[in-house]
């Protein structure tokens, strides 16, 4: 057979392989380079997880209210004198029963002694008239007098005693105006600044400017109003037993102030159309007097527990419409979305149904994951308040 040598292919022949050659080397390429890429689709991502939780956990709101004392006081004068002396201290605590203001009280004290004395000079009189009713029912007796004069006698007698009881009632009188000119603290309770000193004049008036006023700080109460909408689980919780809350406290508080303790004393009986609230009133104990009448804070009601709930952070949660997802570790270190439904959401924290208790949920990084994307597992960079984090895995 005769030999073929390269000379005899035509030129094009040989540009014709040269190039499908090439273009072989070209597919080769692009190959080789695609696995990488695959590769990079399928890169472990380092992922923040924590446990899901399972724990009774309270379902609270939260609203603003004002502190009242359960009882408050503004002292005023009855009387219209000058105020002799003054026996109370600002900001002093006392005691029901106790003096606090002395006014003059010449000109009553004159009052009631010319009522005694008209008391006194009636009675001597109603003694005689007594004296001549006897007299005269023995000379009736007697058939020395007409029975008209007993009648007349026992008629003045009966006016005596009549006059004897008004003065009676004019002296009771006499002693009540004299009363007015003691002022004492009418409960136990905080004096605030007092008003009038010693010489000051006073006047018997409503509008007048009160001498003092007193308010009762332990128990103290705080009122506050919650939508309507909470309206049942409240009433609920009020069925069944006693309505704790929590007095939180305040801004400007000492680093680590607890918040005050009391219980729910009563629920309005409406609901206010305008606000579409219902007032509540809450009473507290107050004997550090950590709460101040008049103050503004903010106080949380606990309606009801969650017995047995599952509780992840509220950041692991992904919306997608109407619908609710999380990422979840499984054994094979891979992302899985999983469904749940959101029963409460408490603070950083989220009651939900569709996971169990420790499956570990993405917080950190998931927004880099897809279902079946390797993982990483290392703590939260933030831990969510009152969720341990998981150990990381390696």
């Amino acid at each position: 057979m005769r030999a073929i040598s390269p000379a005899s292919f035509p030129v094009p022949a040989l540009l014709l392989a040269t190039v499908v050659l090439a273009g072989c080397g070209r597919k080769a390429d692009g190959d080789g380079a695609a696995a990488p890429a695959v590769a990079a689709s399928a890169a472990v991502q380092t992922v923040g997880v924590v446990k899901v939780l399972q724990a009774d956990v309270p379902v609270a709101v939260e609203a603003s209210g004002t502190v009242t004392a359960l009882q408050s006081v503004d002292l005023r004068a009855q009387t219209t004198s000058t105020v002799a002396q003054v026996h109370v201290k600002d900001g002093q605590m006392v005691k029901k029963g106790e003096l606090l203001f002395r006014f003059d009280d010449r000109a009553d004290r004159a009052a009631l002694d010319k009522a005694r004395a008209q008391l006194a000079r009636d009675r001597a009189a109603q003694a005689d008239l007594e004296r001549q009713l006897g007299r005269a029912r023995e000379l009736v007796a007697q058939n020395f007098i007409a029975q008209s004069a007993v009648d007349t006698a026992q008629a003045n007698l009966d006016a005596g005693l009549a006059l004897v009881r008004s003065d009676e009632a004019v002296v009771q009188a006499a002693q009540v105006a004299l009363g007015y000119n003691e002022l004492r603290a009418p409960i136990n309770g905080r004096a605030g600044i007092v008003g009038v000193f010693p010489g000051s004049l006073v006047q018997a008036s409503a509008t007048a400017a009160p001498l003092v006023n007193i308010a009762q700080l332990d128990p103290i109460s705080i009122a506050f109003s919650l939508p309507e909408t909470q309206l049942g689980a409240l009433l609920e919780a009020t069925r069944n037993g006693r309505l704790d809350v929590e007095a939180l406290p305040p801004p400007g508080s000492p680093r680590g102030a607890a918040a005050v303790k009391g219980h729910v004393t009563v629920v309005d009986n409406l609901v206010d159309t305008t606000t579409g609230t219902i007032k509540v009133k809450a009473e507290f104990d107050n004997r550090a007097q950590a709460l101040w009448p008049g103050q503004y804070l903010r106080v949380r009601v606990t309606l009801q527990t969650l017995k047995g709930a599952t509780v992840i952070p509220q950041v692991a949660v992904i919306l997608r419409g109407s619908e609710r997802f999380v990422y979840v570790v499984a054994a094979d270190n891979t992302a899985r979305l999983l469904p749940v439904q959101l029963r409460a959401g408490l603070g950083e924290q989220a009651v939900v149904e569709g996971l169990e208790a420790g499956q570990q949920v993405v917080v950190d990084g998931k927004q880099n994951l897809r279902p079946g994307t390797p993982v990483k597992l290392q703590a939260p960079i933030v831990k969510p308040a009152g969720v341990a984090a998981s150990g990381a895995g390696q």
